[in-house]
């Protein structure tokens, strides 16, 4: 645990897990689990591209871990690093890619913030009071077809396009990451994870895993465990990052309809 702060803001506990999965040889997943960053990159292109892509964007963030907190200009700094890193890979007639989401603590007008960023179809969730939400939007094209109405969420989860996607870093360019603020509530419960977990496990299924695991390193495990169970079809990563204090959140209602969140303007 640490504490964000002059003004002690915020403690959290966080664990993470991954496995190659039951179909891959290697995990193209990298991850970054170390206060005030946590995040996940799902590398796309094959073995030494993909592996190797997410691995230069972990490392690109691996300066923000051990700070205070980030903000937006720390994790926008970072985000276009990780850009360069990517570009600069050469692997042939593979060209490296990798998704991105995850989160970092903030601290905005004196309250601690979750600071979202999001680029592919990795994602984001947020438990608070029984309640899960996805943060982050997926660059997909299946959810591009749901937003346009030709699909239903529950078609888009077994479409045969829903590993495509629309955003990544690298696989040819570098897309523009979404950003959100979502002021921290003492009891959030926060999940970062690649598609190898979400296209295994239905959204309710999570919840119910989060809601009734304790601690966050045997919740990332027995969700990943699960993952497997269900077919492991892909690589899965899950990191799970509980706010067990938090100062500016003692006296408010946590209900996930009351806490507004704040898009911030992409870009770097």
């Amino acid at each position: 645990m640490h504490t964000y702060g002059s003004r002690h803001l915020m403690r959290v506990e966080a664990g993470a897990a991954t496995d190659a999965g039951t179909r891959r040889s290697h995990n193209e997943d990298s991850y970054l689990c170390d206060e005030p960053v946590f995040l996940v990159a799902d590398g796309m292109g094959g073995y030494e591209a993909g592996e190797v892509a997410s691995a230069a964007v972990i490392e690109a963030f691996r300066a923000l871990a051990g700070t205070p907190s980030v903000d937006l200009e720390a994790m926008r700094s970072a985000y276009a690093d990780a850009g360069r890193r990517v570009s600069s890979l050469n692997h042939g007639n593979a060209p490296a890619g990798t998704t991105l989401s995850g989160l970092g603590i903030a601290v905005h007008d004196g309250s601690p913030y979750w600071l979202v960023i999001n680029v592919g179809d990795s994602r984001t969730y947020r438990l608070v009071a029984g309640e899960l939400e996805q943060v982050s939007v997926d660059h997909s094209v299946v959810q591009e077809l749901v937003e346009s109405g030709e699909l239903t969420r529950a078609e888009a989860a077994t479409d045969k396009r829903r590993n495509v996607v629309t955003r990544a870093i690298g696989a040819g360019g570098v897309s523009e990451a979404d950003f959100w603020m979502i002021p921290a509530l003492r009891g959030d419960r926060m999940l970062v994870c690649s598609d190898g977990l979400s296209g295994e496990l239905t959204d309710a299924r999570i919840a119910e895993v989060l809601t009734t695991t304790g601690s966050p390193k045997t919740a990332a495990q027995h969700l990943v465990h699960e993952a497997l169970v269900k077919g492991g079809r892909d690589n899965i990563t899950a990191i799970v990052v509980d706010a067990v204090f938090v100062t500016s959140a003692d006296d408010v209602d946590a209900h996930v309809d009351t806490v507004p969140r704040m898009n911030v303007a992409g870009g770097v």
